[in-house]
């Protein structure tokens, strides 16, 4: 049986948002927040640390920031995946835009899970005040103890928003610039 592009897409996006669970499942059960595992010396290391959900760490107004932070990465989740189905209904965009489009709501979506149930399942905070799971960290360039380049810890979800990201700016940058074209040709033929 041959899938089609849309399901394939789907099995994509739900494949990247179970191996992001997973990962962070094991390091939630197998590991104390702060604890290091050395996985390629000084250079890769899983380091178990939960923040509050914006990348890298960052937190954004306490409670009712972080209750915003959970509702917009749910309304932009329900957006991204209703435009992947237009734009797969459509078949206009390739497939490497919907692939992107993907990755970035994969993530999202991973992101969403720990914020909205992670503080239940662990019963330590409400529906949707969950805390985010962080484990990869690269100190790629050190001096002495002080991190010089990319000290965030970050999970497999917000490398799935990254990859997606600079994959659909730096090769798919066309198709958005042809759509922005055809915008203004449809508001001008409005106007006339």
């Amino acid at each position: 049986m041959k899938l089609s592009r849309g399901n394939r897409l789907l099995l994509l996006g739900v494949l990247l948002v179970v191996i992001d669970q997973v990962i962070k499942y094991l390091v939630k059960t197998n590991m104390e927040p702060g604890e290091q595992i050395f996985v390629l010396g000084q250079w890769f290391r899983l380091c178990f640390v939960e923040n509050e959900g914006m990348a890298f760490g960052m937190s954004f107004g306490g409670q009712v920031g972080k209750f915003l932070l959970s509702f917009f990465r749910i309304v932009l989740s329900g957006f991204l995946i209703w435009w992947i189905r237009s734009l797969d209904k459509k078949g206009t965009a390739p497939v490497g835009v919907l692939v992107g489009l993907t990755l970035i709501t994969a993530g999202a979506v991973g992101n969403i899970i720990d914020s909205l149930f992670y503080g239940v399942i662990w019963g330590y905070a409400p529906l949707m005040f969950g805390k985010v799971v962080d484990m990869f960290f690269f100190p790629i360039i050190r001096q002495g103890e002080r991190v010089i380049f990319f000290s965030p810890v970050f999970n497999f979800a917000d490398s799935c928003v990254t990859v997606g990201a600079f994959y659909l700016v730096l090769f798919q940058w066309k198709f958005f610039s042809k759509e922005e074209d055809k915008e203004k040709e449809k508001k001008k033929g409005k106007r006339d």
